[in-house]
């Protein structure tokens, strides 16, 4: 039963997909390539990008659709009465800020669902994709939160499937670049799983594991990704060595979808 009112909601794919660990040495070297001009990477034999098609079958998200907008407040009141509307009871909240909802909190609602009635399930089924907006598709520095702008277009559970989440995603990944880039910044927004899933199937050269060695790849193509086993002497690249191996990359898969 699950499963179906996942499929309802465009979710069932990206609730497939478990932990996919990204690597700072990597992104940073990446970013240094990243032109905000252009929202491309500027390789030694290409200009790439992550694109809307790219975002479909790493994720298996809807790119057609309603834009993932709307009114953002940050009252306590909203905050409270979304909290209600969706999950039953008032929000446990980040300490820093009271927009945030604590995952932790959320996952104990969905397992403790009993999924017995139509209600239970749908609940369980919203606690569950709240939690991966926050951990998956829209998280920042901390995956222990997901902020409360989220939880409106939750609530009428017939209209989640008609948004473009894939197209959010991907505006997601560029604003978190485009901060990344800049000369002024001293930190990068981690985990991007859409970044990293995409840059291991694009260029392979830099890749933690050949991917030959992965299982075929199925939409969403980051599972094939997760939990996969690093090797030592990848996971003793430094920066440096990301910057020479992008530097005399030979070639970038930009043909055809990520799972071709």
């Amino acid at each position: 039963m699950v499963e179906n009112h996942l499929r309802a909601t465009e979710f069932y794919h990206v609730s497939k997909i478990g932990v996919i660990r990204g690597f700072h040495p990597l992104l940073a070297a990446l970013v240094e390539r990243w032109r905000l001009e252009t929202h491309t990477f500027v390789l030694p034999v290409d200009e790439v990008t992550v694109t809307l098609e790219d975002v479909a079958h790493i994720f298996g998200l809807p790119i057609n659709g309603e834009p993932v907008s709307g009114w953002t407040n940050s009252s306590s009141d909203f905050v409270q009465s979304q909290s209600m509307a969706i999950f039953g009871r008032e929000p446990v909240l980040s300490g820093n800020s009271k927009s945030y909802i604590k995952l932790g909190w959320v996952r104990r609602i969905r397992d403790g669902e009993p999924l017995d009635t139509e209600e239970s399930i749908r609940k369980y089924v919203k606690c569950q994709i709240f939690c991966m907006l926050g951990s998956t598709l829209f998280a920042d520095k901390s995956t222990a939160y997901a902020h409360a702008k989220y939880l409106p277009l939750l609530r009428e559970f017939e209209r989640i499937h008609t948004y473009s989440w894939g197209s959010a995603c991907l505006a997601h990944l560029y604003r978190a670049l485009y901060r990344a880039s800049r000369y002024d910044t001293k930190e990068m927004d981690v985990p991007l799983n859409l970044l990293f899933v995409w840059v291991w199937e694009r260029m392979l050269c830099i890749a933690p594991i050949p991917r030959h060695t992965l299982p075929p790849a199925e939409i969403p193509v980051a599972m094939r990704w997760s939990h996969s086993e690093w090797t030592t002497s990848w996971l003793a690249k430094t920066v440096a060595r990301f910057r020479h191996d992008i530097d005399y990359m030979q070639e970038v898969n930009i043909y055809g979808s990520c799972d071709s």
